[in-house]
């Protein structure tokens, strides 16, 4: 009896050895803590972030002893992978800290914040002074509502929304409405293909959403894509384009399908001199571009047409006040999908388009479908960072309805499914048949208007 006491006891005190240690530790010094931010509340923001989450939540955290213990180190070393999986403070906030923070990182900080499950209670099991008080957490809670009504607020929302993290679109943007012109009639041209026979709207079909509706496009010679071919509906609001994000701006996306063999298979060299003899197409465009036809001006002209492809829709209208604009089922399939934890890469005018994200968090998406594909590496093609493969741009919900098949596999043209889907690989999360329903009526709200006519119809 005596020595299942004491072997009770020597435990009871290892127990105490690991959150004492860490208790009497030195304060922790990183980035986060040593940025000195302009802003007073963004610097109380800053200091709590350095000294609560930066542990798992940047490269800087200093790795306590035990961490060298075979079972505790790698258990340690995954939370830190999984924190940073999340959001990286590192490189995000302390990089630029005197810049707005992304709509994604305000987003999924205010869930953990409001949540309570962070810092997890394993990490809090050992890290006493880890526990965010309530002082912590309203702070925190004011910085983020303070960022999202400076940077990313719409005019006209009704004040019981400004701190969601859906916003709603602009009615219009101020565009130059000779190049709109301009590039709506390139946008159509299939003149841009070599052999004459595509033109942009051959992918992105004003009529079906701004998409093919096909898993993947056909090209110049029948060549069938690899890759679903995403809406080109709200571009305007895309932080980068392609699901990999290889094109920085929408002029430089224009520029892609043109010289790919695989879409429109010609270059300008090639495309140019077939646009010089049509008499009015280049009167039109000489008057807005003296400089005339060129890689640069025809990219401007498509792009600044597509910035202005705005939809917006019914939810938009609930947004900026108006409550019937939506059923009460359909509200709250929008409170579900901000419980579930979708409005965390989902957020801000597009409902994505802001971040890349692994898809597969909770589990093996490409081990469950097979047969992978060049364009299953995502982000990895552009960076050759192991870390990006299977990362891909999160794509904007707007319009979802209308939009399949869904995912950059085109796998599924069934809204359910890609909703289960995403539950079971994004959040670890097996969605009712009621919510799974609820949610996929509030994405049917999300289906816009354009150029005065319901899209869809």
């Amino acid at each position: 009896m005596k020595n299942v006491i004491r072997f009770v006891i020597v435990l009871a005190l290892l127990a105490l050895l690991f959150p004492l240690y860490n208790q009497f530790r030195s304060a922790p010094v990183n980035s986060l803590t040593l940025a000195k931010p302009a802003d007073p509340l963004r610097a109380k923001a800053f200091a709590i972030l350095g000294a609560k989450c930066a542990d798992c939540h940047t490269l800087e955290g200093a790795l306590p002893f035990y961490a060298a213990l075979p079972v505790i180190g790698k258990l340690i070393k995954g939370d830190i992978q999984d924190g940073l999986k999340a959001i990286n403070y590192q490189t995000t906030l302390a990089a630029a800290p005197d810049q707005p923070a992304g709509e994604v990182l305000l987003v999924k900080t205010e869930k953990e914040v409001s949540s309570g499950d962070m810092p997890p209670l394993p990490y809090l099991a050992l890290h006493w002074e880890a526990r965010l008080s309530a002082g912590e957490k309203a702070t925190l809670l004011d910085w983020i509502h303070a960022e999202r009504a400076k940077h990313y607020a719409t005019a006209g929302i009704a004040p019981q929304f400004q701190n969601e993290p859906i916003q709603p679109l602009p009615e219009k943007l101020e565009l130059d409405a000779r190049k709109v012109a301009l590039g709506s009639k390139l946008f159509h041209d299939k003149r841009l293909s070599k052999d004459n026979t595509l033109s942009c709207a051959s992918c992105h079909d004003l009529a079906k959403g701004g998409t093919d509706q096909a898993q993947y496009s056909t090209g110049v010679g029948q060549k069938l894509g690899g890759i679903n071919s995403p809406t080109v509906f709200n571009s305007a609001f895309q932080s980068v384009m392609f699901w990999d994000g290889r094109a920085p701006t929408l002029e430089a996306q224009a520029d892609g399908p043109v010289n790919n063999p695989g879409e429109m298979a010609s270059n300008w060299q090639e495309t140019i001199p077939k646009l010089q003899p049509d008499a009015e197409l280049t009167a039109a465009f000489n008057a807005v571009y003296p400089q005339g036809y060129s890689k640069e001006t025809i990219t401007e002209a498509i792009a600044m047409f597509e910035r202005s492809l705005l939809t917006p829709a019914r939810f938009d209208r609930f947004l900026r006040g108006q409550a019937d604009a939506i059923t009460a089922d359909e509200r709250h399939g929008y409170e579900l999908f901000k419980q579930y934890g979708c409005a965390c890469c989902h957020v801000g005018k597009l409902l994505g388009g802001q971040s890349y994200e692994p898809l597969g968090r909770t589990a093996d998406y490409f081990a469950d479908r097979g047969k992978p594909t060049p364009a299953d590496d995502g982000r990895f093609s552009v960076t050759k960072n192991e870390g990006d493969r299977h990362k891909f741009k999160v794509p904007t919900l707007r319009n979802v309805a209308i939009t399949f098949p869904y995912l950059h596999d085109g796998m599924t043209s069934d809204l359910k499914q890609v909703v289960q889907l995403m539950g079971k690989y994004q959040l670890g999360e097996s969605i009712s048949a009621a919510d799974n329903a609820s949610i996929v009526a509030f994405l049917h709200t999300l289906t816009g208007v354009y150029d005065g006519k319901p899209l869809g119809k």
